[in-house]
């Protein structure tokens, strides 16, 4: 996906520049764990180092705030492409496309060093047997041996705030885009507007219902192997059904992947 954003050139906007991005996000987070876990499945002997684990939870916790917050720079370059079109181009201009990139990096590197400085700071007696298929932080503060009641709050504190406010920049643009389409008289116009929101709809709906499923449930219902079956799902499944869903889901994307493999076949004759 990234390297068809960048060599056809009628995809070199907005919209698009997010979704490299997106899908820059989603190579790096899957990469983050499903190597060693894939690792793991063939070895007997499942070890990771303390240094190991620590870099892990950081990458893992950027890349999933960045995810969301890059979620949400996408749904607000959808409600200025339906609710005010003609002021498009003007309104996302390159530098508020560039701000609205950097802003959630920012935030992951913020949300990752919160979460991860408490947790590696608190005291591990062993056994250091972690019950899941990479070094998340609900089953790391499981092997503390010191009150981590505080470090629990702050995680669950950081990881709603995160999940809140990009969630509710989502919810806010699609209200307004959801008025906006109603105000279109023809019926053809309406697809056409919803259709263009889709695709990011349904990759918010998979990415939000599977977090909040997992980091914002209350104590009473937590089962760390429930959170394990449903991890594989958002470590692996949804990073390679990304791509997917922007592609088979958009005309835009699938005329430009037609181009690209045309220009090649001409190319090598």
């Amino acid at each position: 996906m990234i390297i068809l954003i960048r060599v056809d050139s009628r995809l070199h906007t907005p919209m698009y520049f997010f979704l490299s991005h997106l899908s820059f996000v989603d190579i790096c987070f899957s990469s983050v764990v499903s190597p060693k876990m894939l690792t793991d499945f063939f070895v007997k002997r499942k070890v990771i180092s303390f240094l190991g684990c620590a870099l892990q939870q950081w990458f893992f916790g950027f890349f999933v705030a960045a995810e969301c917050f890059l979620l949400a720079s996408m749904a607000y370059d959808r409600y200025v492409a339906i609710c005010n079109p003609l002021l498009y181009s003007v309104l996302m201009s390159q530098r508020l496309c560039v701000q609205l990139v950097v802003g959630p990096y920012v935030i992951g590197f913020m949300n990752t060093m919160t979460h991860t400085t408490n947790a590696f700071r608190l005291p591990f007696c062993g056994p250091n047997v972690i019950n899941h298929f990479f070094c998340d932080m609900s089953p790391l503060l499981s092997l503390v041996c010191a009150d981590s009641r505080l470090t629990k709050l702050i995680v669950f504190v950081v990881a709603g705030a995160v999940g809140i406010f990009s969630g509710l920049t989502i919810v806010v643009s699609y209200i307004y885009i959801l008025i906006a389409i109603m105000k279109i008289h023809s019926a053809e116009g309406r697809h056409k507007a919803f259709s263009t929101c889709s695709s990011h709809l349904t990759a918010v709906s998979i990415l939000y219902g599977t977090l909040f499923f997992i980091y914002v449930r209350p104590s009473a219902s937590f089962s760390l192997d429930l959170n394990k079956v449903v991890s594989v799902f958002y470590t692996a499944v949804i990073p390679m059904l990304n791509p997917l869903i922007y592609s088979l889901r958009n005309k835009e994307v699938k005329d430009a992947i037609h181009r690209t493999v045309t220009r090649r076949k001409f190319c090598m004759a």
